[in-house]
């Protein structure tokens, strides 16, 4: 959806906390990490993405769209699209939930075949 001066605040709001999971989703980051690494809560977090921390925000909103600025936030924040490998593996579904971080061998580890004893 384009962020446009005619959308109401609540469906900027839902729309940027749409994009703020899609640029956390790409990332790979769980909301539990994305608050650990920002300071905030994973409840702040999960309110941000669903649109409902609206206090400060529909104020900065309110003010962008009086100053004419409301549409450069489609700059700022632009909508996440899938690649075409992402939406291959997804069969063209919006991915919901980061994975795990796959765990690596670990550098100083002799590596061996598995049937040596």
């Amino acid at each position: 959806m384009k962020i446009t001066d005619p959308l109401s605040d609540e469906a900027i709001l839902a729309e940027l906390g749409e994009r703020l999971a899609g640029a956390r989703l790409a990332l790979n980051m769980t909301q539990a990490s994305l608050a650990e690494q920002s300071g905030l809560s994973k409840r702040t977090i999960e309110r941000l993405e669903s649109g409902q921390a609206a206090t400060q925000l529909s104020g900065f909103l309110r003010v962008c769209r009086v100053l004419g600025l409301l549409e450069r936030l489609e700059h700022f924040l632009p909508e996440a699209k899938p690649g075409p490998i992402e939406q291959l593996e997804h069969k063209g579904k919006r991915r919901q939930r980061a994975s795990k971080p796959r765990s690596q061998p670990q550098p100083n580890e002799k590596w061996t075949w598995g049937d040596e004893r």
